[in-house]
């Protein structure tokens, strides 16, 4: 282990989240933003910081091996969120260190639960920023998912190489940076699109950025504090399901989609067996949910009605399994089977490749094809049968990894719930904030839905949450593996 290699890499890290800043305070100017000194020392600060890190150990090897690749990937988000508090702290938006850490961490890991109230009043410059934090988030995950993790030899797009060509982690390590450029393209051009149409829907410039920002990363942030539903437009929020659709596929996809070698449009999409269980999935999910509400609710039955129950379930059937977040509807007051439904989706995620979290659906896809094998195999015990991924049969030792990855979650969600309740929540509301931190969505249950927010929450509740926000984003192994003493030894 090679502690001047990590502080290298971290150093340049914290440096670029500092030049981040001084975009936040470029706005704050334009914007005539009280702010804007505040934001500028925010900015100076991280990006000297980390300038000097990076260049006290500038004569470090530029070889990284996977243990450091652990502790780089962990102590980078970390640094990153520590710093990130800096234009809350110095602006006085949040006072108290443990909050403004966790608006942090919860932007760049694109989680979306916020302990701040009064949006529609806040100042430009840090509105701006917390939408950034999200999108670099964003930006992050991608690389992280599709490049990084990977290497390390973990990840949702391991289960992806039979299906996905060229993805082999040999095949990655020396064109991390290509891959890394060629995602971004198409997640820069995405934001883009989506920010022009929010503009011709009547969204004002700043507000369409900004959610398009927070959209395309998955975050869920806003600058109004009744989110989406603040502008009060039905083709606002339907462009933002669109979106939030596209932000929860692998990013790989969409790639290939439009690159003219891969032929039609659809094939890139239509051959992936990952797409169509996710597709079918939110397709499923919403018509159950407009079933129980059309039923139960207060909806009503004329055309509007409908278009309004349809929209409104389709919205947060999306929001919540692509773990976005943003609310058109308070949902904690939808009927019991509507809110179970979203709160089974907190678990399942996006898919692997893409800036949503949760489990991912190629592995909750590969677990209920593993338990069909095995109910078939009780009825048929000589029979020899595999679970496939598209054409391809799957290892039992990746089955095996799917397995204890959802066994994990599962511990970690039920341990979180554990200790928030030891903090004096109550058990409902600790489930929900622990699915919802781990699974990076946001909005839980209760005082935490999302007609509510987390600035309830005991220093130590938040500083659990912050910590279950970066282990969740980090697909938990790169986190956890951490307190091994294997890592920390030297050679």
């Amino acid at each position: 282990m090679s502690f001047a290699r990590v502080f290298n890499v971290v150093g340049l890290l914290v440096a670029f989240t500092g030049v981040a800043m001084g975009l936040a305070a470029v706005v704050a100017w334009s914007m005539d933003d009280p702010d804007l000194v505040r934001l500028a020392l925010a900015a100076v600060l991280t990006t000297l910081s980390g300038g000097l890190a990076f260049r006290v150990t500038r004569g470090a090897s530029k070889d990284l091996s996977v243990r450091e690749g652990y502790v780089i990937v962990t102590f980078g988000w970390v640094a990153m969120g520590l710093f990130g508090a800096l234009p809350y702290l110095l602006t006085g938006t949040i006072t108290d260190p443990a909050g403004a850490v966790f608006e942090s961490v919860s932007g760049f890991t694109t989680t979306g639960a916020t302990v701040l109230t009064g949006l529609d009043t806040l100042s430009p410059g840090i509105l701006f920023w917390r939408s950034l934090t999200q999108w670099l988030g964003g930006m992050g995950i991608i690389v992280l998912a599709v490049a990084v993790l990977p290497f390390l030899g973990i990840g949702g797009m391991q289960l992806l190489q039979a299906e996905v060509p060229g993805l082999a982690p040999e095949r990655l390590r020396p064109r991390v940076t290509q891959t890394a450029k060629l995602l971004w393209y198409v997640y820069l051009a995405l934001t883009m699109v989506q920010a022009l149409l929010y503009v011709a829907g009547g969204m004002d410039l700043f507000d369409a950025v900004n959610h398009a920002f927070t959209t395309m990363s998955t975050g869920g942030f806003s600058t109004r504090d009744a989110s989406i539903g603040a502008f009060s437009s039905p083709y606002i929020q339907w462009v933002t399901v669109v979106f939030m659709y596209l932000a929860g596929i692998n990013f790989v996809l969409h790639f290939r989609a439009v690159s003219p070698r891969q032929g039609l449009f659809w094939r890139a999409y239509g051959r992936d067996s990952e797409w169509r269980f996710y597709t079918r999935l939110l397709a499923a999910a919403t018509i159950l949910v407009v079933a129980v509400n059309g039923v139960g609710g207060e909806y009503g039955w004329s055309p509007e009605a409908v278009e309004a129950l349809v929209r409104d379930a389709a919205f947060q059937v999306v929001s919540i399994m692509t773990s976005t977040g943003f609310a058109n509807q308070d949902y904690s007051q939808w009927v019991p089977p509507a809110q179970m439904t979203l709160l089974l989706l907190m678990f399942v995620g996006g898919m692997a490749g893409s800036t949503a979290g949760g489990v991912k659906t190629v592995r909750v896809l590969l677990l209920l094809k593993h338990t069909a094998i095995q109910l078939k195999k009780h009825l048929h015990p000589r029979a020899v049968l595999a679970a496939r991924l598209g054409n391809r049969p799957v290892k039992d030792d990746v089955l095996a990894t799917v397995v204890g990855f959802v066994i994990l979650y599962s511990i970690l969600v039920m341990a979180g719930m554990l200790v928030m309740s030891l903090l004096g929540v109550d058990l409902m509301t600790s489930l929900g904030l622990s699915a919802a931190t781990v699974g990076n969505i946001g909005p839980g249950l209760g005082p935490a839905g999302p007609a509510g927010n987390y600035a309830w929450i005991s220093d130590p509740g938040l500083m659990v949450l912050s910590f279950l926000m970066i282990v969740g984003r980090l697909e938990m192994y790169t986190v956890l593996i951490l307190f091994s003493r294997e890592v920390w030894r030297r050679g």
